[in-house]
């Protein structure tokens, strides 16, 4: 029996080529301090400075030399929610450097800076910072008595991102942030005690939602009742993704 006339026409497309697959871009130095508790200043490649948390000069684990403000001259000041420990020195550094500050917009309001520096968002959020792009995301957590809990993506010209998780718990909408953002470095909140999630539940997060190439753990050891570092260490014990900072470190991603 011959086979139809119109079967190699059927066939052709499985014989066409594949387009080819395009290069991953060339990867861009990132480079991120850790200023303590979930402080850190993050510089891209491109030389925008960011400033996430800027909790210094009453932080008991900033070195000396880190709560000199006047050494910061950040392109913008973000900010996940307005508990002392993390909103901190915002209002001085913002003051000092002219730089905007990026939160809700509740919180924005309440500073006391010129509207140019006044940069209120909510989640889902989008502004453009130099060579950045900065996403807002949800938090499980409280703001009291402005705004409410975020985290923030950043975005950067070859294709990375990085996660600040802000004060948070695990929950299930970290999926969508993976799906979006997949974020290969992740600011990590750790700490337990009575407000947020502990080491342990840190690390079932990312096993369930994320897929980075580094975890920088952070808000822990701080205060009593807080994670101590070998509690951290022995929750991701084996991941050899865990990049343990000292605050005050610098590293280059």
């Amino acid at each position: 029996m011959r086979a139809p006339s119109f079967l190699p026409m059927l066939l052709a497309p499985a014989l066409v080529a594949a387009p080819p697959q395009k290069a991953p871009a060339k990867t861009q130095p990132i480079t991120v301090t850790w200023l303590g508790h979930a402080a850190f200043e993050v510089v891209s490649s491109g030389g925008t400075k960011v400033l996430l948390d800027p909790f210094l000069t009453q932080d008991p684990s900033t070195p000396a030399a880190f709560k000199d403000l006047s050494r910061y001259k950040p392109d913008a000041i973000l900010v996940t929610h307005s508990h002392g420990d993390h909103l901190g020195d915002t209002a001085a550094l913002a003051k000092a450097s002219g730089a905007p500050v990026i939160t809700t917009y509740e919180l924005a309001s309440t500073l006391g800076l010129p509207e140019k520096q006044t940069m209120g968002g909510n989640v889902g959020g989008i502004f453009h910072i130099g060579d950045i792009t900065i996403h807002i995301v949800p938090a499980m957590h409280s703001s009291s008595p402005a705004g409410r809990p975020v985290g923030f993506v950043l975005t950067f010209k070859d294709g990375r991102s990085l996660y600040h998780t802000g004060d948070t718990w695990i929950f299930g909408d970290m999926s969508l942030i993976q799906e979006l953002y997949h974020p290969s470095i992740l600011l990590l909140c750790v700490g337990g005690g009575p407000y947020t999630e502990d080491p342990a539940t840190a690390a079932l997060a990312v096993k369930k939602y994320f897929h980075p190439t580094t975890i920088v753990p952070m808000h822990y050891a701080t205060f009593p009742g807080l994670a101590t570092t070998a509690q951290v260490e022995q929750a991701f014990k084996g991941d050899k993704r865990l990049r343990v900072m000292k605050p005050g470190e610098t590293v280059k991603f």
